[in-house]
């Protein structure tokens, strides 16, 4: 007698969450969180300045580059699968 095929969780794709999410809050929010404070300079730079001089090294930094780059990175992410996705039609 076979057994029943077992049940499995429907799979969570995180790009197919990322292309379904809107251009405008997240073009919104990745150049406020990005470019957030805009003086003297903003923690993004200031963060990936510190990475490249291999000065990064406070759970704090850590923190606030992971922050600050979050949202430009979903959108770089989003844009590279939209123009994927155009070349292949």
């Amino acid at each position: 007698m076979d057994k029943p095929a077992p049940q499995v969780a429907p799979r969570f794709d995180m790009f197919k969450s990322i292309d379904r999410f809107p251009f405008t809050p997240l073009i919104l929010g990745a150049f406020l969180l990005g470019l957030v404070p805009f003086v003297p300079e903003p923690h993004l730079v200031e963060k990936v300045k510190m990475l490249l001089g291999g000065t990064l090294s406070q759970p704090a930094d850590i923190f606030d580059l992971c922050m600050h780059g979050s949202l430009p990175l979903i959108l770089a992410v989003k844009l590279i699968r939209l123009r994927g996705r155009a070349a292949e039609k």
